[in-house]
């Protein structure tokens, strides 16, 4: 053990081991470093864990199989089909269900003398600080920039230990940060990324058993911490490509020149941009536009789907004409000109919740005609299908006349 990257037990132990917990965690208590004294320790010690998807289903199954006392759960999402995939916690069943409920259920089935409490909400400014100082240690799973700095922000202004995970497609990073014993996340990253400049895993994907290997490595960081054995990833990012089979570590320090956090004031506008809606009024961004508006423009629009074929087999909007990002890459403005109704001066742009609309008007807004109005559709086909309009199923492989919005 490197004692100087190791802060040292995490907890006091707890009295005592029952004759149940003493055979089921048989295999802990004959490991050097864990023994009887550690796992008393595990089972007195409290995590919580944003998030209850794809990197949250591994590290709440894996904590909950090693003993961890007490766990909370806070995540405001539902299960969906096209969670199953890699949220191994949750069921075709489940399906509907507020995630949090759903992997209560499952870690209580694994534990049924565990403590677990669930808050159906988001991590926020208003709830951070409260649930942070109310537990050993954070494992953070969230899906977004906005929350991964608040979770950083709240660590610091609490001196709560935060074990941090990514993924996205093939790869994904896991670091350890205790406040007051070595660098931070602003350490490494100083500045909070727009929340669009990476697609989420919706856009872009995620290999589903990724998140198995990325989730497993944070639970283990819980057990040493809590446990006070080996080198945690302190100063250290853990990066996993599972294409290439390759794990690399990124050394860094504490920056001397950084500010430390004081308060939740920079998150807090972060986490505003993250669930930006329009205005009532219609007011957003120049180059966007919400649902409500695209079906008020009197002024005839044409609507692009640069979402995937097998995409539109599931849902698509009445009307749109399919043209994949992927083509647009290779081709740009070309590609339209397959289009049959680019008469149109409006040209809406929309994908499943906008990310990769808005990176297509960014591709293209050089070299459209200047009397073209290009805009990306603000949430997407969620945000149509949430506002109650109807979708239609789709087979369509390549593009496909449309007509304006019905």
């Amino acid at each position: 053990m490197n004692a100087a990257n190791n802060p040292g037990p995490l907890v006091e132990p707890t009295d005592s081991l029952s004759p149940r917990e003493l055979d089921r965690y048989a295999r802990h208590l004959s490991l050097p470093g864990i023994g009887v004294e550690g796992q008393r320790r595990l089972r007195a010690a409290s995590a919580l864990v944003v998030g209850a998807g794809g990197l949250g289903a591994p590290v709440l199954h894996y904590l909950a199989a090693a003993g961890i006392g007490s766990i909370t759960i806070i995540d405001d999402d539902v299960v969906e089909a096209s969670n199953l995939q890699r949220q191994v916690l949750h069921r075709e069943a489940d399906i509907g269900r507020a995630k949090v409920d759903s992997a209560r259920d499952a870690l209580l089935r694994l534990d049924p003398l565990l403590e677990v409490r669930t808050v159906e909400e988001r991590l926020s400014p208003d709830n951070a600080l409260e649930l942070f100082r109310a537990h050993d240690l954070v494992l953070d799973g969230a899906d977004n920039f906005a929350t991964r700095y608040l979770s950083n922000d709240a660590a610091e202004l609490t001196g709560t230990p935060l074990i941090w995970g990514t993924i996205f497609r093939f790869a994904g990073q896991v670091s350890t940060f205790v406040p007051g014993h070595g660098p931070l996340l602003r350490d490494l990253f100083p500045d909070i990324p727009e929340a669009d400049s990476v697609p989420n895993c919706a856009d872009g994907g995620v290999l589903g058993v990724l998140c198995g290997t990325i989730g497993s490595a944070m639970a283990t960081e819980a057990v040493k911490l809590i446990c006070g054995i080996g080198t945690p990833l302190i100063g250290r990012l853990l990066r996993y490509d599972a294409l290439e089979s390759d794990y690399s570590t990124l050394r860094f320090s504490p920056d001397p020149d950084r500010e430390p956090v004081t308060d939740l004031a920079e998150v807090t506008l972060a986490c505003a941009a993250d669930r930006f809606e329009p205005d009532d009024d219609g007011a957003d961004r120049e180059d966007e536009i919400s649902v409500d508006e695209y079906l008020a423009d009197p002024s005839p629009s044409l609507l692009i789907d640069v979402r995937a074929g097998w995409e539109r087999q599931l849902a698509a909007i009445p009307g749109s004409v399919h043209l994949p990002l992927c083509v647009l890459q290779v081709k740009g403005w070309k590609a339209l000109e397959t289009v049959s109704e680019l008469n149109s001066a409006n040209i809406v742009i929309h994908c499943k919740s906008g990310a990769r609309s808005a990176q297509t008007v960014q591709l293209l807004r050089d070299a459209a005609p200047e009397s073209v109005r290009l805009r990306s559709l603000t949430g997407g086909i969620d945000a149509w299908s949430a506002s109650g309009r109807e979708t239609v199923e789709s087979c369509d492989q390549t593009v496909v006349p449309g007509a304006h919005h019905t």
